[in-house]
């Protein structure tokens, strides 16, 4: 059996139909550099260099020594090291207080602690924007001046 086939043809990893194992954790440790393409349907934790393409069908995790240039997809991810190029998150990314994020970012939610860096573009799509009621928005202040003034007997 090989470990490399470039012949085989890969299914997409779009398929939504299918549930994510989220059991089962990959591991790319510290020490370890990959160049390339990886795809998993289960979460993944990099605490080593990849550069190039990640997809990953649950969710992606960036330790404090991870180092990530190249383009991810993702469920959801926690950074806590570096990351530098385009993110598609189609849940929540989290970048912690270690995190330093250069690039585009495209997610539905966004979490960043104090600490965190983060140079670049943020495009948060898949919610609708509702506006508010400018009477809401009034300070209880305000509304105490606007409403008449009741008699003293």
């Amino acid at each position: 059996m090989a470990l490399f086939q470039p012949d085989k043809k890969s299914e997409p990893m779009n398929k939504a139909a299918e549930p994510v194992n989220t059991g089962k954790i990959n591991s790319i440790m510290e020490g370890t550099s990959i160049e390339g393409e990886i795809r998993s349907d289960s979460n993944l934790r990099i605490d080593g260099r990849v550069k190039g393409t990640i997809n990953v069908r649950g969710r992606l995790i960036v330790g404090q020594t991870g180092v990530i240039e190249g383009e991810v997809s993702c469920q959801s991810s926690d950074i806590e090291g570096t990351l530098v190029g385009k993110v598609n998150c189609q849940d929540l990314l989290s970048l912690k207080a270690t995190a330093k994020l250069q690039g585009d970012i495209n997610t539905k939610k966004l979490a960043i602690e104090p600490g965190a860096v983060f140079t670049g573009n943020c495009s948060m799509a898949g919610g609708v924007v509702k506006e508010m009621d400018p009477v809401r928005l009034r300070t209880e202040a305000a509304r105490q001046e606007a409403a008449p003034a009741q008699a003293v007997r």
